[in-house]
């Protein structure tokens, strides 16, 4: 897939995705005189480009023993590197009509390398993440929670995949963990404020963050977590108390609808009161190519996704190391 240099800028609150499609054979056309003839409907879905490493045909796959779920494949060799193929159409519940040239999505995140096979990809899109929705209650329940926004094109719905949701839930061991054997000290309690557009991972993060010994707020997207703050800094600036009376930190998902991770600590590092606020920005994208972006608005760390274990202790470290400097003064 060609690079493309339209999004070198950090915290505009946009995203490019990849626009692919799943084309499903239906039976409206079925008649008696032509029981092979049909029709097909195509869904079409998108993921960010961010997490997309390349493109390719359909490879030769091969079995993986012990494959717990019908939608993996298998595996193939690309430059020397072995990866897992799933079949979104099977993970999804459809059935996918068979095309002449299917294509193969090869991603990267979370440090893991997967790929989906799809009937055929369309093009790149450039958008606010403000035109992005989340989707409703009916999608999450039909896609297994497995959709994230929904993108209104002038002819079409696109459903955004969580993809790492589908990784994590083909191999478990991917997902968010928690290392118990840290003894947690859980007699100096933080208030934290975490946005996430996902609910499992909310609701994970706040249990595993309140073991870790935070008392958590959670929020769905950068505008609701930026309002919150708004409304905090209000507050703290009439009752004439610091804002770490009220907040201790700020654990920002990038990928979210309406305003993302990049865009919010951009707004609260721009802020003169609110900039004293630690950032942790906690993503899959939070990889070497792409770290420089959280770098350049001004995040106070950056943490890959699923260990919340370091999430945990380094927000700590921030916090502390804040609340010493302000002892000192």
């Amino acid at each position: 897939m060609a690079q493309t240099n339209i999004l070198l800028e950090a915290g505009t609150n946009e995203l490019e995705i990849v626009e692919f499609f799943i084309d499903e054979p239906t039976a409206s056309s079925f008649t008696a005189d032509a029981p092979e003839a049909s029709g097909h409907y195509r869904g079409y879905y998108g993921v960010n480009v961010a997490k997309v490493l390349e493109i390719i045909r359909l490879p030769k796959v091969t079995a993986m023993p012990e494959v717990s779920h019908p939608s993996v494949m298998g595996a193939f060799n690309l430059r020397n590197h072995i990866i897992p193929l799933v079949d979104l159409s099977i993970w999804l519940d459809k059935q996918r009509q068979d095309t002449a040239s299917p294509k193969v999505i090869v991603t990267e995140f979370n440090n893991v390398t997967s790929s989906f096979l799809v009937s055929g990809v369309t093009r790149i899109h450039r958008m606010s993440w403000e035109s992005v929705e989340p989707p409703n209650r009916y999608v999450s329940k039909m896609s297994g929670d497995s959709i994230t926004g929904v993108v209104k094109l002038e002819d079409r719905i696109v459903f955004l995949l969580d993809l790492e949701k589908i990784v994590a839930d083909l191999n478990p061991s991917l997902g968010l963990r928690l290392d118990m054997s840290i003894e947690w000290n859980s007699s100096s309690r933080y208030r934290a404020l975490v946005a996430d557009d996902s609910v499992l991972v909310r609701e994970m993060l706040k249990d595993l963050l309140n073991k870790a010994g935070f008392d958590v707020t959670a929020v769905q997207n950068g505008r609701e977590a930026w309002e919150l703050l708004s409304q905090i800094k209000e507050k703290s600036e009439a009752e004439h108390q610091p804002l770490s009376n009220f907040v201790h930190c700020m654990v920002a998902d990038i990928e979210m609808p309406a305003m993302d991770g990049h865009n919010l600590t951009k707004r609260i590092k721009d802020d003169p009161v609110l900039r004293e606020l630690p950032v942790i920005l906690f993503s899959s994208l939070i990889t070497d190519k792409l770290r420089h972006k959280g770098e350049a608005v001004g995040a106070d760390d950056q943490i890959s996704k699923p260990d919340v274990s370091q999430l945990a202790m380094r927000a700590k470290a921030l916090i502390e190391r804040k609340l010493g400097q302000k002892t000192a003064a």
